[in-house]
C-alpha cells in the first residue's frame, strides 16, 4: 500500500486523520459541521479524545515542560559536583544515544496509540507495570516540584523589599558573613574581618536560616510547615488546577506564555552574569573539560539522570502529551526541535550560573570554583539571589523578573507531571470529570507537599528525589525500552511510523532503539548498583528509619512490573500457560489507531509486513528487528 507524502502537520480538526491516511479517514469529519467539530473537541464524542486547539500548542507544551527546573536549577549543580566541563562531554553523548532517542520514541508511540502513559502499554499487557510504576514516580515529583515553587514565591515577595532582605548579613547570622550586595551600593562594609576565615555569602544565610529555617539534622524530626512556604505551596497549586482544569484545552493556551516568558529574564541575566569581574574564570571551570572526569563512571551516570531530569523522558509526560496530537503531526520536527533547545537551554543557564560563581570566587579571593559554594537545591536560591543583590541599579526589577521565570519554569513542568498522573487515571475511569480528577490530584498532593516545607524538609526532598524519582526512573526506563525495541518490535515501531507520517526512519533510530540506548541504560544501571553508597545530605548519613521509608519507595514502584505482569498473565484467555504468557506479552486486539478506519486499514498493513518475519531463524530474526 502506498501512502501519500503529503503530511501538513496542523490540518484534520476531527483529531482522527490527516491527509498522511487514506481519504476515507477524514469522512466522518466531513459530515460534521463546524459547530459540532467545536464541540466535539471540547466535549468529545463517546471514546473520543480531546486533541491540541493547534499544533504549536503541543511543540510549546513540550517546551514548557523539558525546559525547567531541570535546566536551570539541576543541570549547573549537577555539573558543578561533576567537574564543571567534563560533564558537558558525556552530558552531549547520553542526549544523542539516550534522550534525543527515546523522547521521539515516546512522542511516536503516544500519537500512534492516542493512549497514555499506562494505557499505552495494550502493546505489551504484560508489561503495564511500566506505565503503572511511571505514573506513581512522576506523581511523587510532581509533589517536591510544588514545594520548590513554593520557595520561588516567598523569594518574589521578597523581591518588592528595598534593599533586597538577602543582600547584607544580619548580626545574629555571625561574624563569618559577607554581604552579597556591593560595598559602594550598601554604603557598609562587609562583616568579615579575616579572610582566612571561612565564610558564606549573606544570600546562603538569608536561605538557609530564613526561609528554611534548617535544622542541623535530620534526626531532630522535620518539624512544621513554614506558613509563608504555605501560602506559596497552596498558590502553585492553584495555578496548576487552574490550567488544567479543561485538560489540553486549557493548558495548551497557557503554554504560550509558559514556554517562551522564561527566556526573556534568562537572556537579560546572562547579559548581566557575563559582565561581573571574575565571571570569565566561571565559565572557562564550566566548558574546560577534564579529561580524568570524563572516565569516571559517576559522571556518565549523573549525565544520565540528569538527561531524563532535563528532557523528563521515561517518565509518562511525552507519552501523554502527544496522546492528544492529531495522527499525522510531524512529531519527527518536534522532537528535533524540543532536544535541540533543551540543551542550548541548559548550555545558556550553565554560563549564567557559573559567571556568577567565577564572580564570587573573585570576591572572596579562591582560584577554586567548585568550593565557592555548596550544591544541591540550594544552589539556584544561593548563586542567583547573590548575582541580582549585585545589580546597583534597582536590582528588585531583576529579581521580580528572576523568582517569576523561576515560578513559570516550574509551573510548567508541574502542569506536565500532573496531567500525566490525571491522564492515567481518566483513561482507566474515564467517566471521572477532568476538573474533579485535577482537584482530587491536587489537594492529595498539596497535603504530601506540606512535608517538603519544614525545615527537615530539604532532608526529606533529598531522599524521594533519590529513591522515588533516580532509582525508579532508571529501573522502569530500561524495561520500556526493552519491551518497545525487543518485545513489540524496533521493526513494527518503525512500519507504526511510516504508516503514521509516511517517512522513512533512519538507521540512526533503529540503532539507537534496537542496541545502544538500552545496552547504555543497562550498564549504567549494573555500575549505580555495584557502587551503591548511602545517601547523605550536606554530608550528614540519614536515620536507618529515613533509608527504610526509600527504599519501600523505590519498592513500590519497581514492584509494579512483577505485579502486573502477573495480572496480565492471570486475566490472559488460553488453555495453557504457555498460551496465557505468550499471549500477555502481545498487543491487545484493539491496538493502533484509534480512528477505527485507521486501525483496520493498519491491521491489514501490519500483518501482510510481518509475515515473512515469522518462521525465520534466531539471528534473521534480531537483524529483521534492527534493520529491517
Amino acid at each position: 500500500m502506498k501512502m501519500s507524502q503529503r503530511n501538513p502537520a496542523f490540518v484534520g480538526d476531527d483529531g482522527q486523520s490527516t491527509t498522511s491516511t487514506l481519504a476515507m479517514s477524514s469522512l466522518p469529519a466531513e459530515t460534521q459541521t463546524e459547530a459540532e467539530q467545536e464541540a466535539g473537541k471540547s466535549v468529545g464524542r463517546p471514546g473520543e479524545r480531546d486533541t491540541w486547539g493547534k499544533g504549536v500548542e503541543f511543540l510549546m507544551s513540550c517546551i514548557a515542560m523539558s525546559v525547567g527546573l531541570g535546566n536551570v536549577w539541576r543541570f549547573p549543580f549537577t555539573a558543578l559536583d561533576n567537574g564543571g566541563g567534563a560533564f558537558l562531554i558525556p552530558y552531549l553523548i547520553v542526549l544523542f544515544l539516550i534522550g534525543k532517542p527515546i523522547y521521539y520514541l515516546e512522542m511516536v508511540i503516544g500519537q500512534f496509540s492516542s493512549r497514555g502513559s499506562v494505557k499505552v502499554f495494550d502493546l505489551c499487557p504484560a508489561m503495564k507495570g511500566v506505565g503503572v510504576g511511571q505514573a506513581f514516580q512522576v506523581f511523587m515529583l510532581s509533589t517536591y516540584y510544588a514545594s520548590l515553587v513554593a520557595i520561588f514565591c516567598r523569594y518574589f515577595v521578597d523581591s518588592f523589599h528595598s534593599p533586597l532582605p538577602w543582600a547584607t548579613c544580619r548580626a545574629e547570622w555571625g561574624a563569618k558573613c559577607i554581604d552579597s550586595a556591593p560595598n559602594n551600593w550598601m554604603g557598609g562594609q562587609n562583616s568579615i574581618e579575616n579572610n582566612s576565615d571561612r565564610i558564606i555569602s549573606s544570600s546562603e544565610l538569608y536561605y538557609v536560616k530564613e526561609v528554611l529555617r534548617e535544622k542541623d539534622q535530620i534526626a531532630d524530626g522535620i518539624g512544621l510547615p513554614n506558613w509563608e512556604l504555605v501560602v506559596g505551596l497552596l498558590i502553585s497549586w492553584l495555578c496548576v488546577f487552574l490550567i488544567i482544569r479543561r485538560g489540553v484545552k486549557s493548558s495548551g493556551k497557557a503554554s504560550y506564555f509558559l514556554a517562551l516568558f522564561p527566556y526573556v529574564v534568562m537572556g537579560v541575566l546572562l547579559v548581566r552574569a557575563v559582565t561581573l569581574p571574575g565571571s570569565v574564570d566561571g565559565i572557562w571551570y564550566f566548558i574546560k573539560p577534564n579529561w580524568s572526569k570524563i572516565l569516571d563512571p559517576k559522571v556518565w551516570y549523573a549525565a544520565v539522570t540528569q538527561c531524563f531530569y532535563s528532557l523528563s523522558v521515561c517518565f509518562g509526560n511525552i507519552i501523554m502529551y502527544s496522546s492528544f496530537n492529531k495522527f499525522g503531526h510531524n512529531v519527527h520536527r518536534d522532537a528535533t526541535i524540543v532536544t535541540a533547545l533543551d540543551t542550548a537551554t541548559s548550555l545558556l543557564a550553565g554560563f549564567t550560573i557559573f559567571g556568577i560563581l567565577g564572580h564570587l570566587a573573585h570576591e572572596i579571593g579562591t582560584d577554586d570554583i567548585g568550593q565557592v559554594v555548596k550544591g544541591g537545591a540550594g544552589l539556584a536560591f544561593i548563586s542567583y539571589p547573590d548575582a541580582i543583590a549585585k545589580f546597583k541599579q534597582l536590582p528588585q526589577i531583576f529579581s521580580v523578573l528572576f523568582f517569576l521565570m523561576l515560578f513559570v519554569l516550574g509551573i510548567g513542568s508541574n502542569i506536565a507531571m500532573t496531567s500525566c498522573t490525571v491522564t492515567a487515571i481518566r483513561d482507566r475511569f474515564p467517566n471521572f470529570k477532568q476538573w474533579q480528577c485535577s482537584l482530587l490530584i491536587a489537594v492529595v498532593s498539596f497535603v504530601i507537599g506540606l512535608m517538603y516545607i519544614t525545615p527537615g524538609g530539604q532532608y526529606m526532598l533529598t531522599l524521594v528525589d533519590f529513591f522515588g524519582a533516580s532509582m525508579i526512573a532508571l529501573v522502569l526506563g530500561i524495561a520500556e525500552l526493552y519491551t518497545i525495541g525487543w518485545i513489540y518490535g524496533t521493526d513494527r515501531l518503525c512500519k507504526d511510523i511510516e504508516f503514521m507520517l509516511g517517512r522513512k526512519v533512519g538507521l540512526y533510530w533503529r540503532l539507537c532503539w534496537g542496541i545502544f540506548t538500552p545496552l547504555i541504560m543497562t550498564v549504567i544501571l549494573i555500575y549505580f548498583y555495584a557502587t551503591y553508597e548511602p545517601l547523605t545530605y550536606n554530608k550528614q548519613p540519614y536515620p536507618a528509619w529515613a533509608y527504610g521509608i526509600g527504599w519501600t519507595i523505590t519498592a513500590f514502584g519497581v514492584m509494579q512490573l512483577p505485579f502486573w505482569m502477573l495480572v496480565a498473565i492471570i486475566r490472559e484467555p488460553g488453555n495453557t500457560w504457555r498460551e496465557k504468557i505468550r499471549g500477555a506479552f502481545k498487543p491487545k486486539k484493539n491496538w493502533g489507531p484509534s480512528d477505527p478506519l485507521l486501525r483496520e486499514q493498519y491491521n491489514k498493513k501490519i500483518e501482510h509486513e510481518l509475515t515473512p518475519k515469522r518462521g525465520q531463524g534466531f539471528w534473521a530474526s534480531i537483524k529483521q528487528n534492527i534493520l529491517g
